[in-house]
């Protein structure tokens, strides 16, 4: 019979499950890190591990869309701040702070090294899905405080942005020297484009 918790007990766990999950993922990657080593780290029984999440992928696949929640957050704040005065190029500097603020995480490794791809692989078809419907639902909050047409296609410019980002796997392919220049033309394309839209 499972052990039951209160609600804080819950939160709790769970909370320690993602903290534990995000400093496994920057030390080892998805391959090496397993749910003994997270139970371990939280002090509690395997079983009730999948009380919370049913895998392993899930869960780190949770912590993977909180710090991309978080990186696309503070883009969003400072669109905000910006209130809507906003021209091509600085939505490209902001754009272009995001894709930075990547490399500074876990997230890069995982990408380039195709873990990521294998992760999505395990997980459900459902749980993918949500995660690009998620995904356009930034991109619509990101448009929401930029000008636009309101018949803007969302998916379009959300795929754009995916696309550029997955560009990110092939940064030796393009040149190293010259990925940074690159990568800011490609979004200095998509800023030209959204800010024409929206005139």
């Amino acid at each position: 019979m499972p052990k039951s918790f209160t609600e804080n007990e819950r939160e709790y766990i769970k909370r320690r499950l993602k903290e534990e999950a995000k400093e496994c993922l920057n030390l080892y990657g998805i391959k090496k890190t397993t749910v003994d080593e997270l139970v371990k780290r939280v002090n509690i029984p395997k079983g009730t591990f999948y009380l919370f999440y049913d895998s392993k992928e899930l869960l780190l696949f949770d912590v993977i869309n909180d710090v991309q929640d978080e990186i696309q957050s503070h883009i969003i704040s400072e669109l905000q701040v910006l209130n809507g005065n906003i021209d091509s190029e600085e939505l490209t500097e902001l754009l272009f702070m995001l894709y930075k603020k990547v490399e500074n995480t876990f997230l890069l490794n995982i990408l380039t090294n195709g873990e990521l791809e294998l992760l999505m692989r395990k997980l459900p078809l459902d749980v993918v899905e949500k995660h690009f419907v998620h995904d356009d639902m930034i991109i619509e909050k990101i448009l929401r405080v930029i000008p636009h047409k309101p018949d803007l296609d969302i998916k379009h410019f959300s795929g754009a942005l995916r696309g550029i980002f997955l560009s990110m796997l092939h940064k030796r392919e393009i040149g190293e020297d010259v990925f940074d220049g690159a990568l800011k033309l490609m979004i200095r394309g998509i800023a030209i484009q959204l800010m024409e839209e929206a005139r």
